[in-house]
């Protein structure tokens, strides 16, 4: 069968070997629709975000532009503004008809990480060929806050995929039709379901936040534990619209609330750079049941991760900012998203990442 694998299909690929790790795999590793991966035990400091090219190995550019490498066994903190390459505990042999592809998670966006997968060979980041047979590796560029991370931390997941799995337009409006896929409002279909920007608070004038230049670190283990206010300042206005500042980073929060039924996954994609100085998302992935009422959702709201560009732009309530791309399922996941599992962000509406206070 064609399409993303469930969690049932990607156990099957880690018994027979396609997936493969340096450290046991762990309970809740394997999501519904994808696979958390586990920093190692090095990061490599270099000079220069890369891609490998082809014929080409990690290890080799390493030697290239390595600075320094730091041993993460009790904790380092990676700083903002640096590029750093760790090798990840996982290590694949895909068959010829299988393919990945892998984004940050909810929380690694959210916190403005930038992070991205490469491969040997690889001459795109976060896209993996059918049939690789090699490493992989985090490229982490923390953004807006230093973080202390350690030894099989999970900055970023992987998706499997075999053949071809997006929905048409015309796919996804017969979607939405039987399933209704977005919550009291419009669905606007074209390459994708349209996401939009909220700037119309219901209670209160609170839209988003922005992160603060000059903050603390970040340890990636602590939950719940960090003042917002120590890393944020709260962005509120009675005009729907806002002013994005050059080079800042936003949490804001779409209009639509959305729903992914447990036979489809969903991933969010950019929104033509044509229409602002800004760009949408950082960590892409929705899994199947997200906002599924029978997993415990009514419909739930993405998180936007904003950066604005080169100039000042005015963003609009109702502005079309990204897109969310379906895909099929190849078998319905055996747990669904918020169903049995931890899952952060089910129901969600404006909402940092899980490290800090409610």
């Amino acid at each position: 069968m064609t399409g993303v694998l469930a969690s049932q299909q990607i156990e099957t690929l880690i018994t027979s070997g396609a997936l493969s790790a340096d450290v046991d795999f762990i309970e809740g590793q394997v999501q519904p629709a994808s696979l958390d991966l586990r920093l190692g035990t090095v990061a490599y400091r270099v000079r220069a975000s890369f891609l490998t090219g082809e014929n080409r190995k990690v290890a080799d550019r390493l030697t290239e532009f390595e600075m320094h490498r730091i041993d993460l066994s009790d904790g380092a903190v990676l700083e903002k503004g640096c590029v750093y390459v760790v090798p990840l505990m996982e290590h694949l042999a895909l068959s010829s008809d299988i393919q990945a592809i892998a984004n940050a998670k909810s929380s690694t966006g959210r916190l403005d990480l930038l992070t991205r997968v490469i491969t040997d060979g690889g001459v795109e980041f976060d896209r993996i060929p059918a049939g690789y047979t090699g490493p992989l590796y985090a490229e982490i560029c923390p953004r807006s806050f230093s973080v202390l991370v350690r030894p099989g931390m999970r900055l970023n997941q992987i998706r499997f995929r075999q053949g071809q799995s997006i929905l048409s337009d015309q796919e996804l409006r017969d979607l939405h039709n039987s399933d209704v896929l977005v919550a009291g409002g419009p669905a606007v279909i074209g390459e994708g379901l349209g996401f939009s920007v909220d700037l119309e608070p219901g209670s209160g004038n609170l839209v988003g936040y922005r992160a603060k230049p000059h903050t603390g670190v970040i340890d990636l283990d602590r939950i719940g534990e960090y003042d917002p206010k120590d890393f944020w300042d709260e962005l509120r206005t009675d005009g729907r619209q806002l002013v994005l500042d050059p080079g800042a980073f936003y949490i804001l929060v779409s209009r639509e609330a959305v729903h992914i039924p447990p036979g489809y996954a969903a991933e969010m994609a950019p929104y033509l750079a044509m229409v602002g100085e800004f760009r949408v998302h950082y960590a892409g992935f929705f899994d199947p049941g997200f906002g599924h009422a029978a997993a415990g959702g009514t419909g739930a709201r993405g998180v936007l991760e904003v950066r604005c560009h080169e100039a000042p732009f005015v963003l609009e309530h109702g502005q079309t900012v990204g897109r969310l791309v379906y895909e099929r399922m190849s078998e319905v996941p055996e747990t669904l998203y918020g169903a049995g599992i931890a899952s952060n962000y089910q129901g969600q509406g404006l909402k940092l990442s899980k490290h800090f206070k409610a």
